[in-house]
């Protein structure tokens, strides 16, 4: 047994060596006519906020989730750990949690936002709150916005907040008004005339609850962005949305919307969405990702029998991200983007593209962001360029916050190399300390 734990542990080495080198191959391959380049090599850059300890704790956490195996059997017993209430949240938290999340309130997130401020990095704020049923969770997650964006306003480093819809609204509810939402140049709007009577006042108060937490954030100069969700709530929450944009985004821009790009129609919803905020003369705030719910759009498609809305592969879906950041930046008086991406030849073809526009690197209507706990090489390293980027924080009591810690768990042990480029980084970085 001894011995084969060591051949495990050496095949372990070899492969995550041969996935960072296959990563910088490609990046390099792909950077090739970048003209402005930053490297996103310098590990003492990116890890200068951590301490040998937490260094060496974020290493032993990667290399777990670097075995898929045990990501899946652990997401698996996670859920049923929390079903079964059993006690595992010391675990959880001294682990994954503490990795992924600033704190299960909102006055433990400080120390996390007060130390990336030494760095010139901002902070986008998220309360874990999604996948809520009564109209008690909803006014209450509406509450807890309310000290968010009051908490965000005390500190010059928060400049945004992030909200799920569904931590707003009943999921069927969404689900039921997907198709008569209505984004046009002549008309946004979400037609209610199916709904009965009950549902409709349902519905006012939905509609309630993003009006206030707008008007707030608008008083506290604090920006919203709305998240991406699954298709078949999503052309609701883009109507709802972009009515918040019309309303807020005249003058300043305050409401962004999310668009996954690995869904095949979204670019060409990105340049339908810009042509709308010029005919209606607001500016279009939007935060560009690849997208968080791969796997559950494709099961959903088959169950339906429908086509399904992801990219025919990656590569697809890189195209279309990259296209949407050149788009963004080509109408950038018009168009106000958040580039939400761990991918490094994107954040780098940004920089070039501002660069090729004479462009500043801080230009108020572009802002990079990475989840916080991943890619500190990125997030780090562009700050020392001075260019505006964040770390997306959530925050939250552990069972809240299962899903997203999930999510994170997935992404990392799914993405072919991402957990291997973390990995080969952090060994980098611990070898260069000589710790």
């Amino acid at each position: 047994m001894e011995n084969s734990a060591i051949i495990i542990h050496v095949y372990s080495k070899i492969a995550n060596a041969l996935f960072a080198l296959l990563s910088l191959i490609d990046l390099r391959k792909n950077s090739m006519n970048v003209k402005t380049k930053i490297s996103f090599d310098n590990t003492e850059q990116a890890f200068v906020y951590k301490s040998n300890a937490q260094l060496k704790k974020t290493y032993r956490l990667f290399q777990l989730m670097n075995q898929s195996w045990l990501v899946k059997a652990g997401t698996k017993l996670t859920i049923l750990a929390v079903d079964w209430r059993l006690p595992i949240n010391g675990l959880l938290r001294s682990t994954i949690f503490e990795q992924f999340v600033g704190g299960e309130t909102l006055a433990e997130t400080t120390a996390i936002v007060d130390k990336l401020n030494q760095y010139g990095i901002s902070l986008i704020m998220d309360y874990g709150a999604e996948g809520k049923e009564s109209e008690a969770d909803f006014d209450g997650a509406k509450n807890e916005f309310i000290q968010v964006i009051k908490h965000a306003a005390q500190h010059d480093n928060i400049d945004f907040i992030s909200i799920k819809l569904t931590a707003l609204a009943r999921f069927a509810l969404l689900e039921k008004l997907n198709n008569t939402s209505i984004i046009s140049a002549e008309k946004i709007a979400v037609d209610t005339a199916q709904l009965n009577l009950a549902e409709k006042k349902e519905w006012q108060n939905v509609v309630g609850r993003v009006s206030e937490l707008c008007a707030f954030a608008a008083e506290k100069k604090v920006g919203i962005l709305i998240d991406a969700e699954e298709s078949w709530i999503q052309n609701t929450i883009d109507a709802v949305t972009m009515q918040a944009m019309q309303q807020y985004n005249k003058e300043t821009v305050l409401i962004y919307n999310t668009i996954q790009l690995y869904r095949h129609d979204r670019f060409e919803f990105l340049k339908r969405c810009h042509d709308i905020a010029l005919e209606n003369k607001f500016v279009l705030g939007v935060k560009i990702v690849r997208g968080a719910y791969m796997e559950k759009e494709r099961r959903k498609a088959g169950q339906v029998n429908s086509s399904s809305p992801i990219q025919i592969d990656k590569s697809a879906s890189d195209k279309d991200f990259n296209a949407a950041i050149t788009y963004c930046i080509q109408h950038i008086d018009t168009v106000s983007v958040i580039i939400a991406s761990h991918n490094e030849y994107s954040a780098q073809l940004a920089v070039q593209l501002l660069d090729e526009a004479n462009l500043p690197f801080n230009h108020p209507h572009v802002h990079f962001s990475q989840l916080y706990g991943m890619s500190d090489n990125i997030t780090f390293n562009l700050a020392k360029q001075n260019c505006n980027v964040s770390k997306y924080l959530p925050y939250g009591p552990i069972k809240d916050v299962i899903p997203y810690l999930m999510r994170r768990a997935q992404e990392n042990s799914s993405v072919a190399g991402q957990t291997s480029r973390e990995l080969f980084l952090i060994e980098k970085e611990i070898k260069r300390r000589g710790i």
